[in-house]
């Protein structure tokens, strides 16, 4: 699976939305799940952004229906990149095999 961080920010209607159901958050990791991927860490954050996830996909593919359905509901905006362990990417640079990550 590869691994993916979605940073999102709430819309003016996602903001009424989570004020008036805040469980919604644990609702949508179930949906996620549904369409094939796993939230695998999730923050609330500070800053440019409302919320950081770790989402484990086993395509792009995958990640991007994910990224348009939850973006096309109008509640968030979300951006979306592809995340390489750093061991991995140590062992690209060396044009070594892969240590298990």
């Amino acid at each position: 699976m590869a691994t993916y961080i979605m940073m999102s920010t709430l819309t003016d209607e996602g903001r009424k939305t989570l004020k008036e159901r805040p469980e919604r958050l644990k609702a949508v990791n179930k949906e996620v799940e549904a369409m094939g991927a796993r939230v695998m860490s999730q923050y609330a954050v500070l800053g440019g952004y409302d919320f950081i996830n770790i989402i484990e996909a086993p395509s792009n593919e995958v990640m991007s229906r994910l990224s348009m359905e939850l973006g096309s509901r109008g509640t968030i905006k979300v951006t979306t990149f592809p995340a390489m362990d750093i061991d991995a990417f140590v062992d690209m640079l060396k044009g070594t095999t892969p240590s298990g990550s």
